[in-house]
């Protein structure tokens, strides 16, 4: 809104604009690009899918299910992962790193 305002002639801030549309109730949508997070050229061999979406097991240590999730902090990007076993539905192991690769490291260091 600035830069156009600015365009037109009118010689204003960001913190006046910002001030005048709040004011006003004016807001912003804002349209975030798509951003891949998946690298799907790397060399590494990819594990099989041996569950194929079938999470039924009828006994403890039969099936474990893994996961990578992002979360947005205050401080940036946290990325949390977890083992889960199926049979209980427990989380049997979790890490919290602001890296992929430092989650990537420790799982190859096991």
């Amino acid at each position: 809104m600035t830069e156009e305002l600015k365009e037109l002639g009118i010689d204003v801030g960001h913190r006046r604009v910002g001030n005048l549309m709040g004011e006003n109730r004016i807001t912003v949508e804002r349209i975030r690009t798509f951003k891949a997070t998946t690298d799907s050229y790397h060399t590494r061999t990819i594990a099989p899918n041996l569950l194929d979406r079938d999470f039924k097991a009828n006994q403890a240590n039969q099936q474990w299910a893994g996961y990578i999730s992002d979360i947005r902090s205050g401080e940036g990007w946290l990325y949390l992962t977890f083992i889960l076993v199926v049979h209980s539905s427990r989380v049997f192991g979790w890490a919290v790193s602001n890296t992929l690769n430092a989650i990537w490291r420790s799982r190859q260091q096991r």
